[in-house]
């Protein structure tokens, strides 16, 4: 970062700790020089942080019943035989898209703890599209 401070926990200081020091300290003094000789004044980036959570929730804004989903009757088309690649939206049956899209929604929140941003809001869109797919998915409440 830009004030070149790290934290290290540790319950003594071993060689190879002193020599990664040492050697940071030498990169450092370099790239001071070489930033003073070219007038270049070191600055971090600025980013927004979007609230990726937003597409977590229902239209009203409150968050997603954490009831089941329920696949109305019917199965839909079933994956062709001998196919080994993950079918299209179209190929899934409803059980399938509730499966993936519980699992996008797993994944997508460990993302976004993990201040994977990015990610996590790929993850959203990806299960916002296999929503509007529609599948004849019923939100049922748990209880």
């Amino acid at each position: 970062n830009v004030h070149g401070r790290a934290i290290l926990y540790a319950d003594r200081m071993t060689g190879s700790m002193q020599r990664a020091i040492e050697e940071t300290e030498r990169r450092r003094q370099k790239q001071v020089a070489f930033n003073e000789t070219h007038s270049i004044t070191p600055r971090g980036i600025v980013k927004q942080v979007v609230d990726v959570m937003e597409g977590a929730r229902a239209e009203g804004g409150a968050p997603l019943p954490k009831g089941k989903l329920r696949a109305r009757l019917g199965k839909g088309a079933k994956k062709p035989a001998g196919a080994a690649q993950t079918p299209s939206i179209h190929e899934l049956r409803p059980e399938q898209a509730l499966r993936r899209m519980k699992q996008l929604e797993s994944e997508m929140f460990k993302h976004a703890r993990n201040l994977e941003f990015e990610e996590a809001a790929r993850l959203r869109d990806e299960i916002e599209v296999l929503r509007r797919a529609g599948f004849g998915l019923l939100e049922v409440k748990a209880g």
